[in-house]
């Protein structure tokens, strides 16, 4: 009988299965005690099986914060418009191609005695060239009443007055690094000439928004430039922001607006109008499900890693667990000891995994200048998941019990 056998006989762990006179959690600190011995007596084997969990736990947090980011930088420019209310076409599923809307209905928002401001926003995606290699890259461009104030971009206010000069523009400064050091340009040489579309504007300062998955980066003019650029009507526009009178309730001046207006325009809160262009990537697209779908192929791969080393490891000491039964322990009690063994699996292979996809996190979002962040929500959702995947395997390994019959010793 090897060391297994011999570490786990002691007498006193004995008379405790024998006569149940030591409590459960004596009991269930001896079958830890005996899982965690029986893990470490193959060090090769534990560090696979470490792996395997490591590899689930990495694999199902970086497809879980890739859909995070995806999703949250596809609503960037919408959360960065921070009103009160909008007025959004019902046929528009994205931001990035909006149903237009009559401008008259920002006219008729403006009847309730709650409604302060009502600013019409364009939007459209126009080439901006590089101004140190002269390459092209697609920018949303938004064009708004930037006086008005009734959209807070950050950064925007000061701006206002330079805005509404002609030709002028101000650029998000946290685009991607693909369309030049402009930052850093504006910062040395203050305002100066860049190519948008076809026309030279002069970008005479920054906001902050941050790039989308339909754009990647951002734009802001005043409605008079952006209609000039455009050639867009002023009667169709593509949202209209809302900002109520001080102290006036959001939920009753939206039911209002809802009776007003005709149907040809939805009434939404802030949050609804990011919730909606969010709805769109997950359910409208197969994105969501790729990713999930990644999750759970890695969750399986992990599982089949955990069960096929806990079915090897007990394989290999059948006969010590057939006589650990003769000598008096029960079924539950060594089913307990292979659960714990897989759970103590799940806590191990956990650590570094968490660990390591926080690494790569820094890494991809350094590279990618996606949002990737670990909430805690999903932390502990993820250990679930790996707790789950372990327990499973632990349960189907534990099933080789049934072959540790004593009588086969004699």
């Amino acid at each position: 009988m090897d060391s297994f056998a011999r570490h786990e006989r002691p007498a006193d762990a004995q008379a405790a299965v024998i006569r149940p006179r030591a409590g459960r959690l004596d009991a269930l600190g001896l079958s830890v005690r005996l899982s965690w011995r029986q893990l470490r007596a193959d060090r090769a084997r534990l560090a696979t099986a470490v792996a395997g969990v490591m590899f689930a736990c990495v694999l199902v947090f970086m497809q879980l914060g890739f859909k995070g980011a995806l999703f949250d930088s596809a609503t960037n420019l919408l959360n960065s418009m921070r009103s009160d209310l909008f007025l959004m076409h019902p046929m528009t599923e994205a931001s990035f191609r909006p149903e237009h809307i009559p401008r008259a209905r920002a006219f008729q928002a403006l009847a309730d005695a709650d409604v302060a401001r009502a600013v019409p926003i364009y939007m459209a995606q126009a080439s901006m060239r590089n101004p140190e290699t002269g390459k092209r890259r697609m920018v949303q461009v938004i064009g708004l009443d930037v006086t008005a104030n009734a959209v807070q971009f950050e950064g925007l206010a000061p701006l206002a007055p330079a805005l509404t000069r002609p030709d002028t523009f101000a650029f998000d400064r946290r685009s991607r690094p693909e369309f030049g050091p402009v930052d850093e340009m504006f910062q040395r040489h203050g305002p100066f000439q860049v190519q948008l579309g076809t026309k030279m504007l002069e970008l005479v300062g920054l906001v902050d928004i941050g790039p989308s998955f339909g754009a990647d980066g951002n734009a802001v003019m005043n409605e008079l430039n952006f209609r000039r650029i455009f050639s867009r009507q002023a009667s169709q526009t593509d949202l209209v922001a809302l900002r109520l009178r001080p102290g006036a309730d959001i939920p009753t001046v939206q039911q209002r607006l809802r009776t007003l207006l005709p149907d040809d325009v939805l009434v939404l809160t802030h949050q609804e109008l990011v919730a909606a262009e969010r709805a769109y990537w997950e359910n409208g697209t197969p994105i969501g499900f790729i990713f999930v779908f990644g999750s759970i192929m890695g969750l399986v791969v992990g599982m089949v890693i955990v069960y096929q080393i806990l079915f090897a490891d007990v394989a290999g000491h059948l006969s010590e667990y057939a006589t650990l039964k003769a000598m008096g322990y029960s079924n539950a009690y060594l089913s307990g000891v292979v659960l714990g063994a897989a759970v103590i699996l799940a806590v191990v292979g956990f650590i570094p995994g968490l660990v390591t996809s926080l690494l790569l996190y820094d890494v991809v979002a350094k590279g990618t200048f996606l949002p990737l962040h670990m909430p805690l929500d999903r932390a502990l959702g993820v250990f679930s998941l790996i707790f789950g995947m372990c327990f499973v395997a632990g349960l189907l390994a534990m099933r080789k019990l049934r072959d540790a019959n004593p009588a086969d010793m004699f």
